[in-house]
């Protein structure tokens, strides 16, 4: 059996992971968005007569810096920052 046919590299196209390679940091996270919680006043006051606040949850971009890998699956893109949380591009 001749083994430098198995070994030769496929001439169907480039891999999958050479095209996901192709995406760079910044495109990946452009992708993301990271759900941020902020407190709003609402503008009354309660009974003993301070302001009342109620949670809102808005969406941050996350920076390029914040990257530390990231992975397209073709839907979607996984996004891993430096202090550990995990994002996705997937609704």
């Amino acid at each position: 059996m001749n083994m430098s046919v198995l070994n030769a590299p496929s001439q169907e196209g480039p891999l999958h992971e050479d095209v996901v390679s192709a995406m760079t940091a910044a495109q990946a996270a452009a992708r993301v968005k990271r759900p941020v919680a902020i407190q709003e006043s609402t503008g009354s006051k309660g009974v003993d007569g301070k302001l009342i606040y109620r949670s809102v949850v808005t969406q941050q971009e996350v920076t390029e810096s914040e990257v530390l890998r990231f992975k397209d699956y073709g839907t979607h893109v996984v996004v891993v920052t430096t202090d550990g949380q995990k994002f996705t591009s997937a609704a």
